[in-house]
């Protein structure tokens, strides 16, 4: 048994593609002990050597936020939530255990350029880029054999990453697509703000949303005031409703693989809060000191 204080980043290393991928496979051995891992295996390579920039007709991935470590926190915060479904009783054909999987590793490669695009870095393609990613992975599957259905379903699991996308507009072919679309569009929320490093990315994330031409931040210290307000207004609503909160199935997966009965997303999400608060906070008295002491 772990440490009580261990915390998320302790239990895998996702800076490490082959750590990540190896937990990714410990869990889908959990779920199905006779799933075949090989055809997640040879995607995941192919994803790093896509964000490495040594894919035919990519650049390397140079948006310094949505980066190949997010993809892998993402991807295994999708595994972690299957695995704690599985737990609770839901039961995930292979098929779409591996289409969700697909559809994760591929959600953010819409902010990869091609070798034909010069200007600025991927970030110029921010709003938009689920589209982006979605025709990358019709592109890479057909080529690898995929049928029409695997294609559209997985386009269907990233569309609900898009975070002011409307579900119901998303044409899903049954039920547990949908599931697998909640899932991803979980993890990636989660693997977002549940970052270890998230108080130090987010400047990275300013610099994006200036290049993308997203309004509402002038500067990085009013992204970082308006953290909370994103958590609770937008981010915690969307995955208590539209993705029907599945973040809780994270505890099952931790009590049973770990043996930690805590919902770690969770916990780092908060302190993650928390931190963000403090900066603001430590922001506004340094001016309030410096005006002050320019005033005398």
């Amino acid at each position: 048994m772990l440490r009580e204080n261990n915390t998320l980043y302790e239990l895998t290393d996702t800076d490490s593609p082959a750590e990540t991928l190896a937990e990714i496979k410990n869990i889908l051995l959990l779920v199905d002990p006779t799933l075949d891992p090989s055809p997640i295996e040879k995607i995941f390579e192919d994803i790093i050597r896509l964000f490495n920039g040594k894919f035919p007709g990519y650049k390397a991935s140079n948006t310094k936020y949505h980066n190949l470590e997010h993809t892998c926190a993402s991807a295994l915060a999708s595994a972690r939530l299957i695995h704690g479904m599985h737990v609770q009783g839901h039961v995930f054909s292979r098929r779409l255990i591996q289409l969700c999987l697909i559809g994760t590793l591929f959600h953010d490669t819409g902010l990869i350029q091609t070798e034909e695009e010069v200007e600025g870095t991927g970030a110029r393609h921010t709003v938009g880029h689920e589209d982006r990613s979605i025709a990358l992975m019709g592109k890479y599957l057909a080529e690898k054999g995929y049928s029409r259905e695997d294609i559209r379903d997985c386009g269907h699991i990233i569309k609900c990453t898009e975070l002011f996308f409307a579900m119901e507009e998303i044409p899903f072919a049954s039920e547990e697509v949908r599931t697998m679309g909640k899932i991803v569009g979980t993890a990636d929320l989660i693997a977002q703000m549940a970052d270890r490093n998230y108080h130090e990315k987010l400047p990275l994330l300013f610099m994006e949303f200036q290049e993308a031409g997203v309004q509402g931040f002038e500067t990085p210290l009013e992204l970082f005031s308006k953290t909370e307000e994103f958590y609770r207004k937008v981010a915690r609503k969307r995955m208590k409703n539209e993705l029907e909160g599945i973040s809780a199935a994270a505890l099952h997966h931790f009590r049973e693989r770990w043996k930690i009965n805590r919902n770690l997303y969770e916990e780092s999400i908060k302190s993650n809060i928390r931190r963000m608060k403090d900066t603001v906070t430590e922001s506004f008295m340094q001016l309030s000191i410096i005006s002050g002491g320019g005033g005398k």
